[in-house]
């Protein structure tokens, strides 16, 4: 008997092979069969005309806060995501001394933009060890599965204080601290170690991260530590113009001694915009000789998404807007139609030394209306604000004013600042294509005031797999690949990621040609109100996490199967 018959799905395994016709039995939490499954079964799920694929892995998350308090992980489980792995970019909370927590909360919230009040209320600091936080996230119960790594900031200013949080030398000591307790972390059941090396990463106060400077040395030490263990990734954030000269020989080393995964974020900035083909010509000589190094890229271009209840927006820069700022957002806005302050606003340039020129007046050819819930994240320039402004001849900060009082001063505007040098997503196109890339960076459970990136895998399926116009799509097999087997297997979670037999039961049922997304919208549901951009999912008909059903049609069953994953999972 059966648990379960999911029968006539077009079923698209995580391997990358063409999807077939075919039923899929689970038992205990198990898929037992796929193919023509015979044989009487408890439950009967119809799945003809829809998509079945394995659950999506999402292995760049920033839920380490969430963790503790959120049974759900939304944005994550909108989105067909059944596991998740957090600790990224060296950011974290453990380990972590008891004076340390709002310095902690400060490094987060500067780092990843996620609410300082909402982390104060909510995390209940049960913890100090690595190990013990481990304990204290277990008891969670939730709707899908979370994996942890140990992040090189919490722990250098664990291990070293303010010299560590300073971002001095360590010494021969603290490196054996740092190595004993990583080893300790990476037994408890850690997924793999990260750290920062960008100038971009800075705490609330503009601190670097911790580690940011750290020298080789140091990382290797930390390498040898997951070494010893035998399992983890070494997954950092650079300053991408660094990596193929200076960050490219430690990354090397550090791979041929300790045989460690090193995953290195990937993307293009505009004033280096050539440097990831650099990048992946280095993979590939990695590759040949036998290096484990990969590059973590996006799924599209990485952007802000502009809105009055935003973290940053283009008038926040306006002196005219900031006499009214402050006001709550019904009286803010009868505020900005007054006559006089839009003419300000739309016509007068601050006397600021050229900051607002070039911070928004010089980027209105880079910076687009939303005008839907599917929004465009591959526009063309005749769209942008400034070709905008110019066809309707008026003031293009007129057009700005406009979109960000609409519909209640929820409109948005989105400027992508990575990935869109080119002016379309070709960068991505052959990144995603690449053999030594994986899929990431949707920083999930982060950047709350500017992105809504956590529902990146749905995003794969309907630009690149269906909906692109401005250039070849990218066949769906490949898709669900690149977030399936590829994601598990890259953190050593061998038991999931595939539709097969023995392998965990976290599965989707997509009706693919209706899949679409909801509008992006501001929420304050985080702890004490706290704000974040939320946008929801349409046509999950079915996920499933170790066979259990988290949603139906979109909506949450109210079970909660989600597990702690402690360390690699065996394959079947």
């Amino acid at each position: 008997m059966h648990d379960l018959v999911v029968r006539g799905g077009t079923v698209v395994d995580g391997t990358g092979a063409p999807g077939r016709t075919a039923d899929v039995a689970v038992t205990d939490g198990v898929v037992t069969e796929v193919g023509r499954v015979e044989g009487p079964a408890r439950r009967t799920l119809d799945a003809d005309g829809a998509l079945v694929t394995p659950g999506f892995v999402d292995v760049h998350t920033h839920y380490d806060g969430q963790a503790t308090w959120d049974p759900l992980l939304s944005p994550s489980c909108w989105h067909g995501v059944t596991t998740v792995v957090m600790g990224n970019c060296g950011v974290g909370f453990a380990p972590c001394a008891p004076d340390r927590h709002e310095w902690l909360i400060d490094l987060m919230e500067g780092v990843e933009d996620i609410p300082g009040s909402a982390m104060t209320e909510g995390l209940t600091w049960e913890w100090t060890s690595f190990p013990e936080y481990l304990d204290a996230v277990e008891r969670m119960p939730r709707v899908i599965d979370v994996g942890a790594q140990i992040a090189h900031g919490p722990l250098r200013a664990f291990v070293m204080g303010d010299r560590g949080a300073a971002n001095e030398p360590a010494t021969a000591a603290d490196l054996a601290t740092m190595a004993d307790l990583v080893e300790e972390a990476l037994r408890a059941g850690a997924l793999g170690f990260s750290t920062s090396r960008t100038p971009i990463h800075r705490s609330k106060a503009g601190e670097l991260v911790p580690g940011t400077d750290a020298a080789a040395t140091e990382l290797y030490a930390i390498g040898e530590a997951m070494a010893t263990v035998g399992h983890g990734v070494f997954q950092f954030s650079p300053d991408h113009a660094r990596v193929p000269v200076d960050e490219w020989p430690w990354m090397t080393e550090l791979a041929r001694r300790t045989g460690r995964t090193v995953s290195v974020n990937l993307n293009q900035p505009d004033h280096d915009p050539e440097v990831w083909r650099e990048v992946l010509r280095r993979l590939e000589e990695a590759s040949a000789e036998g290096l484990p190094i990969v590059a973590q890229i996006a799924g599209r271009s990485i952007g802000i998404l502009y809105c009055l209840h935003g973290s940053v927006h283009p008038l926040l820069f306006h002196p005219a807007y900031a006499e009214v700022g402050h006001l709550p957002m019904p009286e803010r806005l009868a505020a900005l139609r007054d006559p006089e302050r839009r003419r300000r606003i739309i016509e007068d340039v601050p006397d600021d030394g050229g900051f607002f020129k070039g911070a928004v007046l010089d980027k209105l050819d880079r910076m687009w209306p939303v005008t839907g819930a599917d929004i465009d994240y591959e526009p063309t320039a005749d769209t942008a604000v400034a070709a905008l402004a110019a066809a309707r001849r008026v003031p293009p900060m007129q057009l700005v004013l406009d979109q960000l009082t609409a519909d209640d001063g929820n409109g948005m505007l989105y400027a992508p600042f990575f990935n869109y040098t080119y002016g379309d997503l070709s960068m991505t196109y052959a990144a995603t294509l690449h053999p030594h890339t994986r899929m990431g960076l949707s920083d999930a459970g982060a950047h709350c005031g500017a992105i809504c990136d956590g529902g990146t895998p749905t995003f794969m399926l309907t630009h690149w797999a269906r909906d692109r116009r401005r250039g070849p799509t990218l066949p769906l097999e490949h898709v669900v690949r690149r977030q399936t087997q590829q994601t598990a297997e890259l953190y050593g979670l061998h038991d999931r990621g595939l539709v097969a037999p023995g392998m965990r039961a976290d599965l989707n049922l997509i009706d693919f040609e209706a899949l679409s997304f909801g509008l992006p919208r501001m929420a304050f549901d985080l702890p004490a109100g706290g704000r974040r951009l939320v946008q929801r999912a349409r046509g999950y008909d079915a996920t499933f996490v170790a066979g259990v059903q988290t949603v139906d049609h979109d909506e949450f069953t109210g079970e909660l199967p989600g597990r702690l994953i402690r360390g690699p999972q065996p394959g079947s």
